[in-house]
């Protein structure tokens, strides 16, 4: 009698975890730091500030989805960290102005724009018919726009890259831990444009950049419609 009803449990999970549903949106919130990367500051690990991002996220399939950031904090730096000499005909937006050697900036910076994110692992619960696991790596890659209040506003397109990993804390709460560099079209997010004096080209040539670590909890809504379209698997 034991052996049946057993025999009959695990008959069944599949077809249990078919009904279960699954979430096409996340929305959520996330607290890290940012580090600015430029001609003052050459470290990920030093100056870095506060950053607090928002987020909305539309699920493709268990592998891929399109993220939203919005995103705000500081970016920090010092002429003594660089640690290099800087020609005197420097400038701080004059021609006639040369860099100080005490320059020294925080700057607050906005940064939003849309991310695709991939899971090396199909992610979710429900779907372990599916191979999907509550713990996945991933990568992300996206296109945005980064504006900083320095002695001007100053605004430029980014391209975030970065890994992460997600962990589905319970049925329709998500964390996620990840890292991304920001590689900007702007060489004066320190507030100083082209300090060495070298005049180069291309869309990224010696621009600024900074990194955000972060961590962030999203809640799952918007249930797929398993009926529409013959969608059953």
């Amino acid at each position: 009698m034991l052996t049946a009803l057993f025999a009959f449990h695990i008959s069944a999970l599949p077809t249990m975890a078919q009904t279960e549903p699954e979430y096409r949106m996340e929305l959520g919130a996330g607290i890290g730091m940012v580090s600015y990367q430029g001609d003052f500051n050459a470290s990920p690990l030093k100056n870095q500030q506060p950053m607090f991002t928002l987020l909305a996220k539309y699920r493709f399939d268990p592998r891929r989805a399109l993220s939203f950031n919005v995103s705000y904090g500081w970016l920090k730096g010092s002429a003594k960290d660089a640690r290099t000499y800087y020609p005197a005909e420097a400038v701080t937006g004059s021609p006639d102005a040369a860099v100080p050697l005490n320059y020294d900036f925080k700057h607050q910076v906005v940064d939003a724009g849309l991310r695709l994110e991939y899971n090396f692992w199909p992610y979710g619960t429900g779907f372990e018919y599916r191979g999907a696991k509550r713990l996945t790596p991933y990568v992300t890659i996206g296109l945005g726009m980064t504006v900083v209040k320095a002695q001007s506003t100053v605004a430029a397109l980014n391209v975030p890259a970065g890994v992460g990993v997600k962990y589905k804390v319970a049925d329709r709460l998500n964390l996620a831990a990840e890292w991304a560099m920001h590689i900007t079209g702007s060489d004066r997010l320190d507030g100083i444009a082209d300090p060495y004096g070298i005049k180069s080209s291309g869309l990224f040539k010696n621009t600024d950049c900074y990194s955000h670590l972060r961590l962030t909890l999203t809640y799952d809504f918007w249930t797929k419609c398993r009926t529409c379209h013959n969608d059953r698997d």
